[in-house]
């Protein structure tokens, strides 16, 4: 008897301590001080932040963190900010220190981040950020950046480690694409005006989970011009189920 009241103590000890992976989102803003009548530079950066399991939510929050350093910056390299109201001080210095450079000239320089929990189950979590920068020029560049993490070890999962067979899966994604945009299904995958590198079909740099598919998803610039805008196809889940490891 003493036996089996130790043992519910410990499994209720276990369950107390079972904590689900959660996340909050935080909202970080800053606009330039230097006088400015319209289009006054700024930046805002929402993202979401994980909580409850501090040694995955670490690993997590550092990647995102990562990534947005290489989205949201302006020189030869991305910035070395240690948060985001560090990340969201050195753009503002960026504009600033061209503003002195080249007082007469107007910028109207602008970034914004929203990111979210665009899927989450036991095996896979996937973040979503939507970014458009602008820093000068003719436009901006807006795109779709896909993380993908072991929601256990907070560990990032690359796009080409989802599938069984990546190979099978992207001659089966090859067939649909060329179906959906309507390109011959053999010959150029570039024959109707997209600039895919070596002529030759790819998946995308981002690929999305979500409630209802596998969605590829092509930024502008990498399957076609930036006139042409993005690409995606999305499959879903019972349509693929053979070619994942992970939903």
């Amino acid at each position: 008897m003493k036996h089996y009241s130790l043992l519910v103590m410990v499994l209720l000890l276990l369950t107390g301590c079972t904590k689900t992976l959660t996340f909050e989102k935080e909202v970080y803003k800053k606009e330039s001080k230097i006088p400015c009548k319209k289009d006054c530079p700024e930046i805002t950066i929402e993202v979401p932040i994980a909580k409850n399991i501090p040694v995955v939510a670490d690993s997590i929050n550092k990647k995102i963190l990562a990534v947005l350093k290489d989205i949201v910056y302006f020189g030869e390299k991305p910035s070395d900010a240690k948060d985001y109201n560090s990340l969201a001080d050195s753009f503002i210095a960026s504009y600033e220190e061209m503003h002195k450079k080249f007082p007469t000239e107007t910028f109207g320089w602008e970034a914004k981040v929203k990111g979210n929990v665009e899927y989450q189950s036991d095996q896979i979590l996937n973040i979503k950020l939507d970014h458009y920068t602008f820093t000068g020029g003719a436009h901006g560049y807006q795109g779709f950046r896909s993380l993908l993490f072991n929601p256990a070890t907070g560990k990032t999962i690359f796009c080409d480690e989802i599938f069984k067979n990546e190979r099978e899966f992207k001659a089966f994604a090859e067939k649909e694409f060329r179906r959906k945009y309507e390109i011959p299904p053999k010959g150029n995958i570039n024959a109707t005006g997209l600039m895919f590198e070596k002529d030759t079909f790819q998946l995308p740099q981002n690929i999305f989970y979500t409630e209802g598919g596998l969605l590829l998803y092509y930024n502008s610039y990498e399957a076609g011009s930036y006139a042409d805008g993005p690409k995606e196809i999305l499959f879903p889940y019972e349509q693929i189920r053979n070619y994942l490891k992970f939903q």
